[in-house]
């Protein structure tokens, strides 16, 4: 199988690093990828954005999967393209990808389904913001209804800043705020038959202790010892089935990874978010856990036959993922600073813990360089989730990249509990 996917994170570097590992893929390409992904696969240039582009690539390489990463070729409808030149994609249509393009929308969605969400308003004026953060009170949850890159959202105890947030975007959503623990579940589905992953926790806030500002993500873990072990088939029955359920009712059928964002609240799981393609800085570690080869299930995904699939085979051990930031992430990043010690990771803790490029790109010299805010995803197994931190932590301690920043918490309260 010729697998090309679309992208250039370290959530597309860990798809190619488990497609590269299938022996059913015989070539392996990525547009536009980045330094590390080249190790793996075969680089293309391409606009993500141009579904046009994307198709005749596909063509060209005669590839019998396209796999698209990120949401905003999703949102621009990149996966209807290659479908229409006749090969199978992974991902869904411009209009399911609406469940992740528009808050609203989704809301709509999970109302028609009956999925359990916080209670929310759509604000487009400065006098309905105001009715809705007086409704809900403090803390304030404020989210752009547009893409954003996961920083589209303000949570706040600060009312001037949360109106402040809502101010700036088109059009707003303000919900209630959700208490308790959150987890990120994907599902693999077709359109019809879902698969659910393996539950995974991420660590949004920049800093230690939850402080600081919303990020893309700086760290998860997964298995989640804390978690009731009925969590993902309570969350297949009452969110992910009936979702995919209502979008096909609705003549928009989501194929694709459907992930949703779950809030473990004193009153049950509530839904935070949907997003429509694997989550970066979780799929680092489900796939890190993840035996069965993936290009076929991705395979039977885009050709509507998921119910073929055997059941999904799981490692027992736990992965941990460290994200390693530039200077002044997430604010205007700092570029362009030779990174080092990446050599050593691969000499020393391989192959339990390994180095996945987000922000990365090669200068004429051949030297890897920070190239975005988020740099790389520093992820390791082991027996358990302390295991898991260790190694990834050592690992990190060996990477040099001039006022880059990390977080030392990841997943050590679930470590200690």
């Amino acid at each position: 199988m010729k697998v090309l996917v679309i992208g250039g994170g370290a959530r597309e570097h860990a798809l190619c690093r488990s497609l590269s590992l299938d022996p059913d893929v015989t070539a392996l390409h990525c547009a536009p990828g980045n330094a590390g992904i080249a190790e793996v696969a075969e680089l293309h240039p391409v606009d993500q954005l141009d579904g046009a582009a994307v198709a005749a690539l596909a063509t060209e390489l005669g590839a019998d999967l396209v796999v698209v990463g990120p949401e905003a070729p999703l949102v621009a409808g990149v996966a209807d393209a290659v479908r229409a030149a006749g090969i199978p994609v992974f991902g869904p249509s411009r209009e399911a990808a609406q469940l992740e393009g528009s808050k609203a929308f989704a809301k709509d969605v999970m109302a028609g389904a009956g999925v359990p969400t916080a209670r929310s308003y759509v604000c487009t004026t400065p006098k309905e913001i105001d009715e809705a953060l007086d409704a809900f009170g403090a803390p304030y949850v404020v989210k752009d209804d547009g893409l954003a890159a996961g920083k589209g959202v303000v949570v706040t105890d600060d009312v001037e800043q949360a109106r402040a947030h809502a101010l700036a975007c088109d059009r707003v959503v303000i919900e209630e705020y959700l208490d308790g623990p959150e987890v990120s579940l994907f599902a693999i589905t077709d359109g019809t038959t879902v698969l659910p992953l393996q539950p995974a926790q991420d660590f949004k806030r920049a800093l230690d202790g939850d402080e600081g500002p919303n990020t893309g993500g700086m760290g998860a873990y997964s298995p989640l010892p804390w978690a009731d072990p009925n969590l993902v088939g309570e969350v297949l029955e009452t969110v992910l089935q009936p979702t995919v359920d209502e979008l096909r009712r609705r003549g928009t059928p989501f194929s694709g990874l459907l992930y949703a964002g779950l809030a473990i609240t004193g009153r049950g799981v509530r839904v935070i978010e949907f997003n429509a393609r694997f989550g970066d800085p979780e799929t680092q570690v489900v796939l890190a856990r993840l035996k069965t080869p993936l290009a076929g299930v991705l395979l039977n995904s885009a050709n509507g036959t998921l119910d073929d699939q055997a059941p999904l085979s799981w490692s027992d051990e736990a992965a941990v993922t460290v994200v390693v930031a530039s200077h002044n992430y997430p604010d205007t990043p700092r570029t362009g600073d030779p990174i080092e010690g990446l050599d050593e990771v691969a000499e020393k803790d391989a192959p339990h813990a390994y180095v996945l490029h987000a922000g990365t790109k090669r200068s004429e010299d051949g030297a890897v360089l920070s190239a975005g805010g988020r740099v790389l995803s520093v992820t390791a197994t082991g027996s358990d989730l302390t295991q898991a931190r260790e190694r990834a932590y050592a690992a990190v301690g060996r990477i040099r990249l001039d006022g880059s920043q990390h977080r030392t918490d990841i997943a050590r309260k679930a470590a200690e509990a």
